[in-house]
């Protein structure tokens, strides 16, 4: 069962101020270590950068691909360069580095066990506030992370018509597809800002 994984290093980094996937993380880039987690679980690797870095050789990466102007359109162009033969494909995002090999093998085990989309989530643990001024129950609510897996034929119908979401996952689900949620970690953190990265390090030096 043939996976292959579309690394999204795309995003300008416009919360982080600049772009965070070429971030020193100890001796490496950000996306450097995201590539090397994506390559344990994976028979082949796309990553998907900003257009104007497009020509520079990645030689972690099997296949590097030029981004789009949104997210959805940066995973479908990396979905475009994923061997047809490919079972399953899992979507993960450079801005997360920190090593968490448990979170990959539960995604792929869920889908390898019948889901067409796995998501790692876990708890909320601040109090959410609702625009209006509203409380919401935090009980009620899972932060989704990445790696995403997917039923490769699943993920590629779910972008036909060039739909946008704010993950893959979405999409599936809105397609009628049936997505599995398994335990994500807090240390599969997501670098949005600079202390993000301070912390990654911590992590990435366990």
């Amino acid at each position: 069962m043939p996976v292959w994984t579309v690394v999204v290093a795309a995003g300008g980094g416009t919360r982080f101020g600049g772009r965070k996937q070429y971030e020193r993380l100890g001796a490496e880039r950000v996306l450097d270590w995201a590539i090397r987690a994506a390559r344990r679980a994976s028979d082949g690797v796309v990553l998907v950068v900003p257009p104007d870095l497009a020509g520079v050789p990645e030689p972690a990466a099997d296949v590097v691909v030029a981004g789009a102007d949104t997210r959805s359109g940066s995973v479908r162009r990396g979905l475009a360069a994923v061997p047809a033969d490919a079972d399953v494909i899992v979507v993960h995002d450079a801005a997360r580095p920190v090593p968490v090999p448990e979170v990959w093998d539960r995604v792929l085990a869920a889908v390898a066990e019948g889901a067409d989309a796995a998501v790692p989530c876990v708890p909320v643990t601040d109090t959410l506030r609702s625009v209006d001024g509203g409380v919401e129950d935090r009980g009620r609510f899972l932060a989704v992370q990445t790696p995403q897996a997917f039923r490769a034929a699943v993920l590629r119908a779910a972008h036909v018509g060039e739909p946008e979401g704010t993950d893959d996952a979405s999409l599936v689900e809105a397609a009628g597809g049936r997505v599995g949620v398994v335990d994500g970690d807090p240390a599969n953190l997501k670098v949005t800002t600079p202390p993000d990265l301070l912390l990654a390090e911590l992590l990435c030096q366990r």
